[in-house]
């Protein structure tokens, strides 16, 4: 029997920050489907679990059309699925392993967006909620090909929304700034290392490291889509906790300072000319 309860798919579910948004969204009354590679177990999370690659074209057209086969319909999709990389220098990643990077972070959620559309225009409604990063509007020094993806994700987002809003479809970005998560604890190593940048990007992953410790949980980012997946009038980016905060100093901030404070925070210029006293340091990333 289908659920009269609106439906929710939610990518990379089974742990971080996309368990948490699969479970919050079921307390808050949906029928939840979460999504992992392996396909694990239902277990006691309070929703079932759907085997699914989102690099895979056959494997998500297979998750979908069996969601729609067991409930008719799908009212909410969470792109969370991604991973992290380890801080290294642009140049120390192959194409091959940037390929990788963007058909995993940003062509996975064109591929779920394409599937799920169909059905959504059928209905003549819809929520799209993707989740992104602050790297979507910050730089991030030695994280350049994942801060790509993240601005990629929040471009796609904002134009898909205006192009949406007349069927009945609702698009929104989440950028949340450093998550204490699984997620970044099996970050993607460059496959083209240089000793040249092995000081410095080792200095930038133990400061990463230094902030996680006392990051918020996924929790944060849980609540925050939450809130977007049932607001009359959904916002096209959230961004929770400090990651608020971050969006402020980038649109108001001069860039000077800007600049300055994201060199402070992970302490690029120690022998170098330090920045102003004024200059905010910037915590960075999901």
């Amino acid at each position: 029997m289908k659920s009269r309860q609106p439906i929710a798919l939610v990518t990379g579910a089974s742990s971080g920050i996309g368990e948490a948004t699969a479970g919050q969204l079921a307390k808050a009354g949906y029928k939840v489907y979460g999504t992992s590679r392996r396909g694990a177990q239902s277990g006691q999370r309070g929703f079932e679990m759907l085997a699914l690659d989102v690099t895979s074209d056959a494997s998500v057209e297979a998750a979908v059309n069996a969601l729609i086969h067991y409930e008719g319909r799908i009212d909410l999709l969470v792109n969370n699925a991604g991973f992290g990389v380890a801080p290294a220098a642009a140049e120390e990643s192959s194409l091959d392993q940037a390929r990788a990077i963007f058909d995993t972070n940003f062509f996975g959620i064109v591929r779920m967006t394409r599937a799920v559309l169909p059905h959504m225009r059928q209905q003549h409604s819809g929520r799209i909620i993707n989740i992104g990063s602050v790297l979507g509007f910050l730089p991030m020094p030695y994280m350049a090909l994942y801060s790509a993806t993240k601005h990629a994700v929040a471009g796609y987002s904002e134009a898909l929304d205006h192009e949406l809003r007349t069927l009945g479809i609702h698009v929104s970005v989440v950028e949340p700034a450093y998550i204490n998560t699984p997620f970044d604890a099996n970050l993607m190593k460059p496959d083209a290392p240089l000793d040249v940048y092995r000081g410095i990007c080792g200095g930038v992953e133990r400061r990463v490291k230094e902030v996680l410790v006392g990051a918020d949980g996924p929790e944060v980012v849980a609540e925050i889509v939450v809130k977007a997946a049932m607001a009359t009038s959904p916002e096209i980016r959230y961004a929770p906790g400090l990651a608020k905060r971050m969006r402020l100093l980038r649109r108001f901030a001069p860039a000077s300072v800007l600049d300055a404070g994201v060199r402070k925070d992970l302490r690029l210029d120690t022998s170098a000319t330090m920045p102003p006293r004024d200059a905010a340091a910037i915590p960075l990333s999901r």
